[in-house]
C-alpha cells in the first residue's frame, strides 16, 4: 500500500494524524492527488458507508450586513447587485421547508445576513423553527451570525438541531479577510452553541488567497472545537466584492484540501459546499468520494446545479441518499 493508504488504515483504527502529515497532503503533487483521494475515500466509506446527506439553504434575510468580509456579496464593502430584504415571513419559510421535504434533505438551513440577530429577529426565527419542526422530520440548522449570551439556549429551546458559524480560515489569515470582527469572536459563538447542547456546524472557505498551511491550521482549529459538521466552501469570486479576481484553486487542489479535512476529521459530517460546481467542475464525483454530504440547489446569492444533476451523480457513484429522520445531527 502507498503512504496515504497506510495512514488511512491508521486513522480508521483510531490514530490521529499529525499537522506535518496534513501539510504533506495539501502539498501533494497533481500526479499523486487521486491516490490521496482514494485513501480518503476509504475513511469516508468506513464511517459513512455509501450514505449521502443532503442539505438545503434558505437565504432568509439577504444583504443589509454591516460586516466587511471581503469574500461576501452581502457585506458592507460589496458592490455586487444582490437582493436585499429583511427576515422572511413564516409563510415563505414554510414554503421553502416544504420543498426541502420533497427533496428528502437531511437538514434545512435558515441563514440570516448580518453581524448577529436582534432580539426581535431571534424570536421570529425561533417561532418559525418551532412550526417547521412540528411539520417535518428533517433537522433544522440556523446561521444567524455572532450570538450574544443566552441566545443559543433560546434557539435550543425552540428546537434548533444545529447552528452554523464558520471559522472561515486560519487564525493568522483571518485579519486579511475581515476587520469588523475577530477570529476569537467566531470561536466564542461556536463554544456558546456547544454549551447550549446544539450540534456544531463550522467550516471554512478555501481559495481566499491563504497558504496551504492556513488550510491545515483551520482543520486543526475545528478539531480542537470538536465540531459535528464541517462545510468546506470554495471561494466564488463574485463581481463587486474585494475578492472578485481571486482564482487560486484548481479541481485537484480542491480535492487535496477536502482530503485534508477528511483525514483530520474522519467521523465528521464533511460537506462540499458553495463553489463546488465552479472549482471541482467535472471532478465533483471525486469530491463526494471524500465528503459525505453537500448542499442541494442554490446557495445564498449564487446558483448551484439542478437537483436532478446531483441525484444522478449520487446514483452514478453507487451511493444512496440518507433519508431524514429525527436524530442528532
Amino acid at each position: 500500500m502507498n503512504r496515504w493508504n497506510d495512514l488511512a488504515e491508521q486513522v480508521i483504527s483510531g490514530k490521529e494524524i499529525l499537522r506535518t502529515d496534513a501539510l504533506s497532503m495539501a502539498l501533494t503533487p497533481d500526479s499523486e492527488t487521486f491516490s490521496l483521494v482514494d485513501a480518503a475515500s476509504k475513511i469516508r466509506e468506513h464511517f459513512w458507508g455509501k450514505r449521502v446527506r443532503l442539505y438545503m439553504l434558505l437565504n432568509a434575510k439577504s444583504g443589509l450586513c454591516p460586516e466587511d468580509c471581503g469574500y461576501c456579496s452581502q457585506s458592507s464593502v460589496s458592490k455586487a447587485p444582490v437582493q436585499k430584504y429583511p427576515l422572511m415571513n413564516e409563510a415563505l419559510i414554510l414554503e421553502a421547508a416544504e420543498r426541502a421535504s420533497q427533496l428528502n434533505v437531511h437538514t434545512f438551513c435558515m441563514v440570516n445576513s448580518g453581524r448577529g440577530p436582534t432580539e426581535k429577529e431571534l424570536h421570529q426565527v425561533g417561532r418559525a423553527v418551532e412550526k417547521v419542526k412540528s411539520r417535518y422530520s428533517f433537522n433544522v440548522c440556523t446561521c444567524l451570525g455572532l450570538l450574544k449570551e443566552g441566545q443559543a439556549k433560546y434557539l435550543k429551546q425552540c428546537g434548533v438541531d444545529t447552528y452554523n458559524h464558520n471559522l472561515n480560515t486560519s487564525r493568522e489569515y483571518h485579519p486579511s479577510i475581515c476587520g469588523t470582527h475577530t477570529f476569537e469572536d467566531r470561536v466564542a459563538t461556536v463554544n456558546q452553541v456547544k454549551e447550549a447542547g446544539i450540534g456544531t456546524c463550522s467550516g471554512g472557505i478555501v481559495g481566499l488567497g491563504e497558504k496551504p498551511e492556513d488550510v491545515v491550521a483551520l482543520a486543526f482549529e475545528l478539531k480542537a472545537l470538536d465540531v459535528n459538521s464541517i462545510p468546506v466552501n470554495f471561494l466564488y469570486p463574485i463581481d463587486g466584492t474585494p475578492m472578485e479576481n481571486r482564482w487560486n484553486l484548481t479541481p485537484l487542489t480542491a480535492l487535496r484540501y477536502l482530503s485534508v479535512f477528511r483525514f483530520v476529521h474522519p467521523k465528521a459530517d464533511l460537506r462540499i459546499a458553495g463553489g463546488r460546481e465552479l472549482h471541482l467542475r467535472s471532478l465533483q464525483p471525486f469530491g463526494l468520494r471524500v465528503a459525505n454530504s453537500f448542499f442541494l440547489g442554490d446557495y445564498l446569492t449564487t446558483k448551484g446545479q439542478t437537483p436532478d444533476a446531483d441525484f444522478q451523480m449520487i446514483k452514478d457513484l453507487g451511493y444512496e441518499i440518507e433519508l431524514p429522520q429525527k436524530v442528532p445531527a
